[in-house]
């Protein structure tokens, strides 16, 4: 299963240099698009969404974040880091697979 990545370009370029692909949006309707897209193919296990990106489509976010199984949604520090108001990427991923890292 593969991991996929939504949100600004620079997200998505740094993570393509670990292999990881994305795709870049900027506005509600591509990231509503590229969630589409990245739900409907079969190999992908995990999505990535920043924060940034998830602000924009923050009610689907929220049904996504708490429903969906395969593939994990789950939503990461954009490129400005973790918010102060936020949990941090360890407490993230603890909550969403339960592995402290």
């Amino acid at each position: 299963m593969k991991i996929l990545v939504i949100g600004s370009h620079e997200a998505v370029l740094g993570f393509s240099l670990v292999g990881v692909h994305g795709m870049a949006v900027s506005t509600a309707s591509e990231a509503d698009q590229a969630l589409d897209e990245a739900l409907s193919t079969s190999d992908t296990g995990i999505i990535l969404v920043t924060e940034d990106v998830a602000e924009l489509i923050a009610a689907r976010m929220e049904h996504l974040k708490l429903r969906s199984t395969v593939p994990l949604v789950v939503e990461i520090p954009g490129p400005e880091g973790v918010r102060p108001d936020r949990p941090s990427l360890n407490e993230m991923v603890l909550s969403a697979i339960g592995v402290r890292l």
